[in-house]
C-alpha cells in the first residue's frame, strides 16, 4: 500500500462524522426488521442483514453498535437499546461452553456498559456495575477453560476442538484481560486456581509462535508476517502438527481477516501489559520478554500487511487467492471490490486499521519508530471513509460495503451480472468501523483514550 504521510487525523473528523450520521439510521433498521428469534445477523443479502446459523459470535457485534453509537453522539436511545438487549439476550453467551468468541459477544456488550459507567457516561450504579463485571468474570474464566496443554504452553481452543488454535482468538483474549483485573480466576478440580492472566499469555505466546511466520525457514512458505489461520496439535502429546484454514485459501496462504485479528489483538494486549505491574507478569516470563514476543508478532503481521495489500489499504480477501494472477500489477493501484475474479474483504481492512493505529501510538510512547503504522492507519481509515466502501444508501443495512465472510463455503452473496461476492457488509466489520472511528474521535478531540480495558478502578 501506499502510505499518505501527510494526512493528519483531524483530516478525516468530517468524514468520521459522516459515519455516525450513517450509522444510526443502520442500527435502528436492523433492530426493527430483524425477525426475533432468527440467530444473530451475521451478513448481509442485498443489503439486509441476514443469520447464518454456524455460532452466534456476532450478536454481541449487533448490540456493541448501539453502544458505540451512543458513546459516539450521546443519543441515550442507542443506550437503552444496547443496554436493555444485553440485559435481554447475552446470558447465554456469558456462559457459553463450545466457542472461543467471548471477547467478540461480551466486551463488546458488558465491557462497554461497564467501561461507560467507569467514564461516568453513564450514571453510577453500584448493582447495575457488579452486573457487568459478574458476567465479565465468568466469561473470561469460560474463555480460559477451553484448554489445551502444548509441549510447550498451551492455547485456548477453536470450536473446532481440543486440536485446533483460531488466529481469531487472540482478539478474544480481552475478555480473559478484564476478568483479570477484576481479580478472577478460573477454579479447578480440588480448588485449584488458574491465574488468567497466566492462560492470556501463554495463549498469546502459542499463537505468536505457530500462527505468525518470521521468516526464519520454518518451512518452504515461511515468509515474514505471513499468517496461518489454523494451528492443528496432537492432543495426544501436545505437539504442533500443520498450519490449516477454514477461511482462507489454503494453509500456505495468508486469509487476510486471519491477518487484521492478529494486527489488532496483539497492538491491544501491549496496551494491555502496560497498566499491569512488573510482579503480575514475572511467573510468565517477565515484561521484556512478553513484551518483546508480543510486539514481534505486531510488527511483522502489520509490516506484512502493508507490503501485500493494494495501494488504497483494502487488502483481497487471501494473498494467495488463485484469482490474484489475473489481475496484472494489483498491489500498485487501488483495490476493484468489482472484479472478476477475487473479492476484497473490508472488513479485513477494518479491523486491522485499529491495530496500525494502536501499535503506531503505542511504540510512540516507548520512543520508537512508529509512526509508519499511525500513518498506515489513518491511510486505510480514509479509503474505508469513502465510498466505494462507505455505505450512504438507506436501503442498505450495511455501513462497510464489500466484506466477506467465508468464500471456500461460498456463503457470501454474488449479485446478478458479477462473478464475485461485492456490495454486502458483515457485522464484524461494521462494529470494527465504528469502534476505529470512535477510537480516532476521542483522540482528534482530547477525550479519554478508547480501550477495551478502560482503568483498574
Amino acid at each position: 500500500m501506499i502510505i499518505n504521510h501527510s494526512l493528519q487525523a483531524a483530516d478525516l473528523l468530517p468524514k468520521i462524522e459522516r459515519l455516525w450520521e450513517l450509522s444510526g439510521p443502520k442500527i435502528r433498521s436492523i433492530q426493527e426488521t430483524y425477525p426475533p428469534g432468527s440467530g444473530a445477523p451475521v451478513f448481509t443479502v442485498r443489503g439486509r442483514y441476514t443469520a447464518r446459523g454456524w455460532t452466534e459470535w456476532t450478536q454481541g457485534f449487533q448490540y456493541g453498535s448501539a453502544l458505540l453509537q451512543f458513546d459516539a453522539t450521546g443519543d441515550e436511545s442507542f443506550l437503552e437499546m444496547g443496554r436493555r438487549l444485553t440485559l435481554e439476550a447475552m446470558a447465554g453467551h456469558v456462559t457459553h461452553m463450545g466457542v472461543h468468541d467471548h471477547g467478540f459477544n461480551n466486551v463488546s456488550t458488558y465491557g462497554n456498559l461497564r467501561r461507560l459507567m467507569q467514564e461516568r457516561r453513564i450514571g453510577p450504579d453500584l448493582w447495575e456495575r457488579a452486573f457487568y463485571e459478574m458476567a465479565l468474570k465468568c466469561s473470561g474464566a469460560v474463555q480460559a477453560r477451553r484448554w489445551t496443554d502444548a509441549k510447550d504452553g498451551g492455547f485456548i481452543y477453536s470450536f473446532n476442538g481440543p486440536h485446533s488454535l483460531f488466529a481469531d482468538t487472540i482478539r478474544s483474549l480481552r475478555t480473559l484481560a478484564l476478568a483479570h483485573l477484576l481479580g478472577h480466576a478460573l477454579m479447578e478440580e480440588r480448588d485449584r486456581a488458574v491465574p488468567l492472566l497466566g492462560r492470556l499469555i501463554e495463549h498469546a505466546r502459542a499463537t505468536a509462535r505457530y500462527a505468525v511466520y518470521y521468516g526464519d525457514g520454518r518451512d518452504a512458505y515461511d515468509v515474514r508476517g505471513r499468517v496461518a489461520h489454523e494451528s492443528i496439535f496432537n492432543i495426544n502429546d501436545g505437539s504442533y502438527r500443520c498450519p490449516n484454514s477454514q477461511q482462507g485459501y489454503s494453509p500456505f496462504t495468508t486469509w487476510t481477516r486471519g491477518l487484521a485479528w492478529i494486527v489488532c489483538g496483539y497492538a491491544e494486549e501491549l496496551e494491555f501489559l502496560d497498566i499491569l505491574e512488573d510482579e503480575e507478569i514475572e511467573p510468565w516470563g517477565g515484561r521484556a520478554e512478553v513484551e518483546a514476543m508480543m510486539l514481534d508478532a505486531a510488527q511483522s503481521a502489520s509490516d506484512f500487511y502493508i507490503e501485500n495489500t493494494p495501494s488504497d489499504g483494502i487488502p483481497y480477501w487471501d494473498t494467495g487467492a488463485p484469482g490474484l494472477s489475473r489481475l496484472g500489477d494489483y498491489l500498485n493501484r487501488p483495490a476493484d471490490p468489482f472484479n472478476e475474479h477475487e473479492p476484497v474483504d473490508s472488513s479485513a481492512a477494518a479491523i486491522t486499521v485499529q491495530g496500525l493505529l494502536r501499535l503506531g501510538r503505542f511504540l510512540e510512547g516507548r520512543g520508537q519508530e512508529g509512526r509508519r503504522y499511525w500513518q498506515a492507519g489513518l491511510t486505510v481509515l480514509e479509503t474505508l471513509l469513502e465510498e466505494p466502501y462507505l455505505s450512504a444508501s438507506p436501503d442498505h443495512q450495511g455501513l462497510i460495503l464489500h466484506s466477506v465472510y467465508h468464500r471456500p463455503n461460498g456463503w457470501d452473496y454474488i449479485p446478478e451480472g458479477a462473478k464475485i461476492p461485492c456490495g454486502e457488509s458483515s457485522m464484524w466489520g461494521d462494529y470494527h468501523a465504528r469502534e476505529v472511528s470512535l477510537y480516532l474521535k476521542r483522540i482528534i478531540a482530547g477525550g479519554p483514550y478508547y480501550t477495551f480495558f478502560g482503568s483498574r478502578k
